[in-house]
């Protein structure tokens, strides 16, 4: 079976700092990855250049059977295709929830306003936030805001949704409910690739793990044998010290996110 993305040599320089170096990564239909290692690593460069909002200096990247750094990719119809989550939940302040869901549906893909709706408040179900629908941004919590992104971009339809620290910026006492939504879309089948610092959340959901240093893939193993015994002495090292954070009585991190 052919892979649905692939990243072959890929290479992305800041300047004269090379934060990616000669990538090797498939990812096949309905496999959830999630890409570990340490701040700075290249982590979520990697997903910014697989939705086009950061440019390649060197190899392939495929996605569909589509070479998307060759001349000519319109990147405005590839991201139809790649939703993406970020830490931030940039929902317009002056729009009600349903119709920060609506504006990609109806404006970027011209489909009929009764039948995105309809998937719209459906998707609000799924995520336990049907009663939301009128509301405006400023009157969610962060989880729910959250939750909201994440339903705006799975309302587009896409193929893949890549998730990038999403639960970074809420309190510990939200980050179950956006894990769930995520949990609930892998069981699901959707294909992701998820950028998280959330153990016990990566350990549950992941068919497979990616470990990065210095821009670089270290190991791709199962979630199993990663946590218990990683092949490389900095990945072992990159865990040690999520397991003594977990050890410390009576502190509230987010890498002590348990399994959901």
């Amino acid at each position: 079976m052919s892979a649905l993305i692939e990243f072959k040599g890929f290479n992305k320089f800041f300047g004269s700092n090379q934060v990616l170096k000669e990538v090797d990564l498939q990812v096949a239909s309905g496999e959830v990855i999630v890409v570990l290692g340490p701040s700075g690593c290249g982590k979520s460069t990697l997903l910014r250049c697989l939705n086009g909002l950061e440019q390649a200096q060197g190899g392939e990247l495929h996605f569909a059977g589509q070479q998307l750094l060759a001349a000519g990719t319109d990147w405005r119809k590839v991201r139809q295709d790649i939703g993406m989550v970020f830490q931030s939940y940039h929902l317009f302040p002056h729009m009600t929830v349903l119709d920060n869901i609506l504006l990609g549906p109806l404006k970027v893909q011209r489909r009929e306003r009764k039948e995105a709706r309809a998937q719209a408040e459906a998707l609000l179900q799924r995520v336990g936030l049907a009663d939301k629908r009128d509301v405006y941004p400023r009157q969610l919590s962060g989880g729910q805001q959250q939750r909201i992104a994440i339903v705006r971009s799975l309302c587009m339809n896409p193929k893949v949704m890549l998730f990038d620290e999403v639960t970074a910026a809420l309190d510990p006492e939200m980050v179950k409910e956006v894990l769930e939504v995520i949990l609930d879309l892998a069981r699901g089948g959707m294909t992701m690739l998820i950028v998280t610092h959330e153990m016990g959340f990566a350990r549950a959901v992941a068919d497979r793990i990616v470990f990065m240093e210095a821009g670089r893939i270290l190991e791709q193993r199962d979630p199993e044998s990663f946590f218990t015994h990683p092949s490389s002495a900095r990945a072992q090292q990159f865990l040690e010290k999520f397991s003594y954070v977990e050890s410390l009585p009576g502190k509230a991190s987010h890498a002590r996110a348990e399994a959901i």
